[in-house]
């Protein structure tokens, strides 16, 4: 029997009652409304927001080419404090760009590089050094994550919003209590009979 009474609890806004106000439908239809944008909604936005991305990616991977380089001077090793570490640092690179004109430029490159040693660049289609393109599971967790961040910013921006539209209706029920209270208050102070 428990199951059915919480059933009814929950749904009293929806029922005809001598108590409800206009108020307590209308908070009844925005906690809905807010419900069905935050499950319907993110997930469409999460989805459009996944295929998007992935868009992205795979234009990357067709605008990026990887081409040959050669590091131009000697790249000398980083030293912390307490050791010698092969962390990447900035060096001059020459490669030879789509249109067959040679280019250089400065890329990140392992510490400790001698001066012509071939490495791995990548370059857009005019010839300008990029980052490689993301690939892979890591394209598809970069997407996926962006698709839940865009799904929980809609959801928080509802449920803010929400709120805000039943804090009003909060205020406003109470201002109709205050008022109903300033009528029928003074009566009860009268002694009866």
């Amino acid at each position: 029997m428990r199951g059915g009474t919480s059933g009814r609890r929950r749904l009293w806004r929806w029922r005809s009652n001598p108590l409800r106000r206009l108020e307590d439908i209308v908070e009844a239809w925005i906690v809905l409304t807010v419900w069905l944008i935050i499950l319907v909604g993110g997930a469409l936005t999460g989805l459009v927001t996944v295929h998007a991305a992935d868009e992205s990616f795979a234009r990357q991977r067709a605008e990026r080419h990887s081409v040959h380089a050669v590091v131009v001077t000697d790249v000398p090793r980083t030293i912390t404090k307490t050791w010698v570490t092969g962390e990447p640092v900035l060096a001059t690179v020459r490669w030879t760009a789509p249109d067959g004109t040679a280019r250089t430029g400065q890329t990140l490159v392992e510490s400790s590089q001698k001066a012509g040693t071939w490495i791995m660049v990548w370059q857009d289609d005019d010839g300008r050094l990029t980052p490689g393109p993301t690939r892979g599971t890591a394209a598809t967790a970069e997407s996926a994550l962006l698709g839940l961040v865009a799904a929980s910013a809609l959801a928080g921006f509802s449920a803010g919003a929400g709120a805000l539209a039943r804090s009003w209706l909060d205020r406003r029920r109470l201002d109709q209590w205050g008022r109903e209270w300033n009528l029928i208050g003074p009566r009860w102070g009268h002694k009866t009979g």
